[in-house]
């Protein structure tokens, strides 16, 4: 498979509005990407067309070599995990972190309804240690700390050994310890033999895991630029991106932006 992600110039509405328009991309294996822009710019929309959660409205999206407008979603979902806040919404609040992992075998967003077999929670539950949760397999989603659930969140997302990864914010709302806690398995996870092909979105530079090699940048639902984070999360391009002054630059092989004032 030459690539696994594949979108031909996509344009996905809303009523009347646009939230992409004309979007082409490519992510191939290996490849860790990171997705930037502005506010409603389209980077959250981008990744459920991508996880076959939504459908363009024109345009192609291919995942993992299937059209996600003829292939079943009940084949592409559990090939592609999943870690956002809009996915969590699907989640009933109560549901206990268990369940929310292995229901994500069963391309299903609740437990209500599913008998799950034993092997199936014997996985989660291993999942669920790997990420941390062990102390936490019979609580209810609504009872974790925002740290908690980031990382519930990304076990359920790898519960069914995905071969693509979509990880949406999954450091927003933390503090600077537990944000750097979260990069750090990341950044693990990434380097692992076998992991899958990573996808994340964040407003920060500050935000990109160590060792991601390529950015996509968003603006006004467009694409402003795509290709290796060296030459795409630059000054120049935020600065287009952003309509603002941004200088960007790297300490201790991390990045971080600094912005002036709007032009």
């Amino acid at each position: 498979m030459s690539a696994l992600v594949t979108l031909d110039n996509v344009t996905f509405s809303r009523g009347d509005k646009n939230i992409l328009t004309g979007v082409s991309w490519v992510v191939k294996p290996g490849e860790l990407w990171v997705v930037l822009g502005p506010n409603a710019s389209g980077k959250t929309t981008l990744l459920e067309l991508v996880a076959d959660w939504e459908t363009p409205t024109s345009g192609s999206v291919e995942v993992l070599g299937d059209d996600t407008q003829s292939e079943e979603s009940g084949w592409i979902r559990p090939r592609v995990g999943i870690a956002s806040a809009g996915m969590n919404k699907r989640i009933p609040p109560r549901e206990s972190v268990r369940d929310s992992i292995v229901s994500a075998a069963y391309a299903v967003a609740s437990s209500e309804g599913e008998i799950f077999d034993d092997e199936d929670v014997q996985r989660g539950e291993r999942v669920a240690r790997e990420w941390g949760l062990a102390e936490l397999l019979d609580v209810p989603l609504e009872a974790l700390s925002e740290g908690e659930l980031k990382k519930t969140q990304i076990a359920r997302a790898t519960m069914t050994d995905p071969e693509l990864l979509l990880l949406d914010e999954p450091t927003a709302g933390l503090d600077l310890g537990a944000r750097e806690e979260l990069l750090s398995i990341i950044n693990l996870f990434a380097q692992t033999p076998g992991a899958p092909t990573i996808i994340l979105v964040t407003h920060h530079v500050e935000e990109i895991p160590l060792g991601f090699t390529h950015a996509l940048i968003l603006s006004g639902g467009t694409v402003a630029s795509a290709g290796p984070i060296e030459s795409t999360v630059t000054s120049e391009v935020l600065s287009s991106a952003f309509g603002r002054p941004i200088t960007v630059s790297r300490v201790n092989g991390r990045l971080t932006a600094q912005a002036g004032t709007a032009v």
